[in-house]
Order: C-alpha cells, then structure tokens, then sequence
C-alpha cells in the first residue's frame, strides 16, 4: 500500500484518537483503530498495522497497575482461552465473514453500554468463575479473531467479577496484551501479517502513547461515578459505529 496523503492523516488522527479513549476508560485502541484504518485497507492489513500500538499501550497499561501477580492469578484460566481462540478464529478476518462479525460484535456493545447506564449490576460467584473465564476467554478469542477487537464478553465478565477501578484497568491491560499477541500469532499462521504494514505501526506509537498520556491524564481527574459512565458511554459510542459501519 501506498501510505502517503491522507492515508498518513487517517492512520495518525485514528491512533492519536484511539489512544486517547484507551487512556480515559482503558480500552478501545484496536476497536476505533479497525473501523477507522478499515475504511481504507483490508481488515487483516488494519489489524497487521494495530499490533505494535496495540501491544505497547496494553503492556504500558498492565504494568501501571498495582497489582499484576493477582490479576494474573485470578485470570490465567481467562487467558489461556483467549489465546486458543483467538488463534483458531483467526481466519475468519481475512474471509467474507469479518464484516458480519463486526456488526454482530457492534449490536453487542450497545445492548451491554445500554445495561451498564441503566445501573443494573451483574455478579458472577466465585464456585463459577473458573469454567466461566476459560469460556469466556475462549468466545472473546474467536470474536477477536474474527474482527481484531478485544472487548466481548471479556469487559462483561471482568466487570461482573468485581474488580476496583484500578484493578479492572489493569486486568483490561492484561487481557488486551494476552489478545493483541495471540492476533499477532494469528495472523502469521493465516499468512495474513503484512510485515510492511505491520513496520509502519511503529510509527503510530507517537500519537498512540501521546494520546494514551492524555487520556490517563483525564481519567486521573475523574470520580468512581463519572469513570463509570464514560467507561459505558465509550461503549455505547464504539458499539453504534461498529454496528452501522457496514450500511453507511
């Protein structure tokens, strides 16, 4: 591909945008990073592109929390699913299936922002969590092989989990590393990783971590209350675009 004019613009305007979100609410790099590169690419040439800020941003985020060992204690089961599904769905992105996918993925995050704004809480008992992360973990891979987004139903059960805001930053660092690398891996297996996209990723690290920067900035200022509006109302925005991308 050609990246020169407004292909420079559109990748450094979505990551700087994309980095921004992530850093307020601690997720939707790869979501606005898909449904904006794909508008001009391929999706599996956009997700090559998002692996390195992908990658750099979750790890950054995973690290800045207070508590990694038992995060990953808590969520290892979680994981190991993400990284088998992921790897096994990862064809789907490169097929005539994505678009589908996406929409599906979008009219998923609406009804789910709906649920959060409207205060109703779900909670997952303890004895159930064990099957119910390796499952989950397992659906969230498909689904991120299929779109190259990481958020359902893994923000669903990490928030019926109970974790603190902190915690549940850390946690969506966590699983977000764990995806961006099994679609990495993916992607390769499908022989669907552009080296050359993927080389010119590491310049959207700039806008990015700037972004990124901004974002925490923010979202340091930000009461429990208010975060957790923001967190379902980004939601709700990143669901509405993915599910009505496709018609417009």
């Amino acid at each position: 591909m050609d990246f020169s004019g407004h292909l420079w613009l559109l990748a450094s305007t979505t990551f700087l945008l994309a980095g921004l979100v992530k850093g307020v609410i601690g997720m939707g790099l790869p979501t606005i990073a898909m449904g904006l590169l794909s508008l001009a690419m391929p999706p599996a040439e956009a997700a090559a592109m998002l692996i390195v800020p992908s990658l750099v941003t979750n790890v950054w985020q995973l690290l800045a929390g207070p508590r990694l060992g038992a995060v990953v204690h808590q969520l290892w089961g979680m994981m190991a699913g993400v990284v088998l599904g992921t790897i096994a769905g990862a064809g789907i992105i490169v097929g005539n299936a994505a678009g589908a996918a996406a929409v599906a993925l979008g009219w998923a995050l609406v009804v789910y922002a709906i649920v959060g704004l409207s205060g109703v809480k779900f909670s997952l008992p303890p004895r159930h969590r064990g099957w119910a992360g390796v499952v989950v973990g397992a659906t969230t891979g498909v689904i991120t092989g299929a779109t190259g987004v990481f958020v359902i139903p893994a923000v669903p059960y990490l928030q019926a989990i109970g974790l603190e805001k902190d915690d549940l930053i850390q946690a969506l660092g966590l699983s977000f590393t764990v995806s961006t690398l099994a679609l990495g891996v993916g992607l390769l297996r499908m022989d669907a990783f552009q080296l050359a996209s993927a080389g010119l990723s590491v310049l959207w690290l700039v806008p990015a971590l700037g972004g990124m920067f901004l974002g925490q900035a923010i979202r340091d200022r930000i009461a429990a209350p208010t975060f957790r509006t923001v967190f379902f109302a980004g939601l709700l925005l990143l669901g509405i675009y993915l599910a009505f991308r496709e018609i417009a």
